[in-house]
């Protein structure tokens, strides 16, 4: 891994934090390989405005690249969460850590500012093995975008969803063209209201209305 690839690592610490010595002493070894890149430490009993800032609410907290993380992490964990975020590729992962963990507030929060990883969510959904609090978090995040730019750019995506052949999927992918509030969906929509699956076909009536209202 080049070092113009290695992501800036931001922890804050606290004093008589259990895990931040641990965590601390394993990106200095990260960082002295050259798996990351510059790293910054901060006490938040030395600068608690940068903290509320970043929204740091417990410690160890850490800003790897794009990924937030917070809690106990090993060595070998921080090394593949910095490895991931020099790639940039696995946006997926990450949703998937905080979703699975309960930071639902902390993916929307990322979203928000970063929504085109928007589409990794729709990846989360189409994995078999997806967790139920996963799939709910999902749902919670696109419906907190209703009519958004960032929704509307997902309709092609959500078009060949609705298409699936897993009834679920397709269930989800009219609900989402729906909230998108986009003419564009509008024919892909009225497709499923021959769906062999009534759930698949209540949705789909029920997200032309909203389009068409």
């Amino acid at each position: 891994m080049s070092d113009t690839n290695a992501p800036h690592a931001l922890l804050f610490t606290a004093p008589g934090c259990p895990h931040c010595p641990g965590i601390k002493a394993a990106l200095e070894k990260l960082h002295q390989e050259g798996v990351v890149g510059e790293l910054e430490v901060v006490s938040i009993a030395e600068d608690q405005g940068r903290a509320a800032e970043m929204g740091v609410r417990s410690v160890p907290w850490l800003k790897l690249g794009e990924f937030v993380l917070t809690g106990a992490q090993t060595p070998q964990q921080l090394r593949e969460w910095a490895e991931k975020a020099a790639g940039s590729a696995d946006m997926v992962d990450y949703l998937e850590h905080q979703l699975a963990n309960g930071e639902l507030d902390e993916a929307q929060a990322m979203l928000a500012k970063a929504p085109q990883h928007l589409e990794a969510l729709l990846s989360l959904l189409e994995q078999p093995e997806a967790k139920i609090q996963v799939r709910l978090g999902v749902s919670a995040i696109i419906e907190g975008m209703e009519g958004s730019e960032a929704l509307q750019k997902l309709v092609p995506r959500l078009i060949i969803m609705s298409e699936h052949s897993d009834h679920q999927l397709r269930s989800d992918a009219c609900h989402f063209l729906g909230l998108s509030h986009s003419k564009e969906a509008e024919a892909a929509l009225r497709k499923r209201l021959e769906d062999d699956n009534e759930e698949v076909r209540e949705i789909a009536a029920e997200s032309l209305e909203l389009i068409q209202q």
